[in-house]
């Protein structure tokens, strides 16, 4: 395999990996970026490479604004991340990653390109079900605040900065606002294994939430729950790199 002659701020690649037969697309949660996915390639099988999405408005994209529509995210998403979609892929989203992976799908879908060969939904209420989490993109700076330190994914170093606040307040209540002001529309089900993960002590996707993605497949469908919280990916990363590299084989 040789890498695809297009560049986009859309694609890093935390590890080239000229030999992989499938790349793996890592979508991240509200408020991450790219960075997220650094230290994945070594709990990965040899010819996985990872693709990790960066979104404008964080880390090297930083001086561009992000997007608070997933429309729009997703339409130039499409564009960006299409062309290293020429070889044998699969999406992994966590969160409201895994919203934005589930819609480009969708997108991909009714334009007629390729299609991954498997999708991993993580973190991630159905799209078809309400969210049980009480919206925060457009409270108060104080509730604003509050409601990040309950979902215990911004470091508390950032919650008690004032000039940090600021300067990531704006991206945090985009990327919400994506999750919180989507309407799913109904579309025939995927025709693609669909895989999704959780976590045992996750307090807002219930199991039942995301049992539901098998309503979005015609293909094979499975649940792996781990024994953290939201935020599992991290705290449990060794037996979620395990689990999605099982995965994988089996799909190529």
């Amino acid at each position: 395999m040789s890498r695809p002659p297009a560049r986009s701020p859309w694609a890093t690649f935390p590890r080239a990996n000229p030999g992989a037969r499938l790349r793996l697309f890592c979508f991240p949660y509200a408020g991450g970026g790219a960075s997220t996915f650094n230290s994945w390639p070594p709990g990965l099988p040899p010819d996985v490479e990872v693709c990790a999405v960066q979104p404008p408005g964080r880390e090297r994209r930083m001086s561009e604004p992000p997007f608070s529509a997933l429309g729009d995210l997703v339409e130039s998403a499409t564009a960006g991340l299409a062309p290293f979609m020429d070889v044998p892929f699969a999406f992994f989203g966590h969160s409201n990653g895994a919203l934005i992976a589930f819609e480009l799908i969708r997108r991909l879908r009714r334009g007629g390109l390729p299609l991954p060969l498997a999708f991993f939904p993580s973190g991630a209420t159905a799209p078809h079900l309400p969210s049980s989490r009480a919206p925060l993109h457009a409270l108060p700076e104080h509730e604003f605040r509050d409601g990040l330190r309950r979902l215990r994914g911004t470091p508390e170093e950032v919650l008690e900065h004032p000039d940090l606040m600021e300067l990531f307040s704006p991206l945090l209540r985009a990327d919400f606002a994506i999750g919180e002001t989507y309407t799913h529309r109904q579309e025939p089900p995927l025709a693609i294994p669909v895989t999704a993960f959780g976590g045992i002590r996750d307090e807002d996707v219930s199991q039942a939430d995301l049992e539901a993605w098998g309503e979005h497949t015609t293909g094979t469908f499975a649940r792996h729950m781990f024994p953290g919280d939201h935020f599992f990916i991290r705290h449990d990363q060794d037996q979620v790199l395990a689990e999605l590299s099982r995965e994988l084989r089996r799909v190529r």
